[in-house]
């Protein structure tokens, strides 16, 4: 049965982490990435997020 999973991190070292320790237990898909960027003040505020298409291992 397909299964989708995200993930949202403020690094993208975090989100590469994250997805990594994941997907060694699943059969993925496909992954979908994804940046955003907002603007606090005189600071940027990113979001790095990423949706996992992704199959249970048997």
């Amino acid at each position: 049965m397909m299964k989708v999973k995200v993930f949202d991190e403020a690094h993208e070292k975090d989100l590469e982490s994250v997805i990594n320790a994941f997907i060694e237990d699943v059969n993925v898909i496909d992954i979908k990435y994804q940046v955003a960027v907002g603007i606090f003040a005189e600071e940027q505020i990113y979001c790095f997020s990423a949706l996992v298409i992704y199959e249970e291992a048997q």
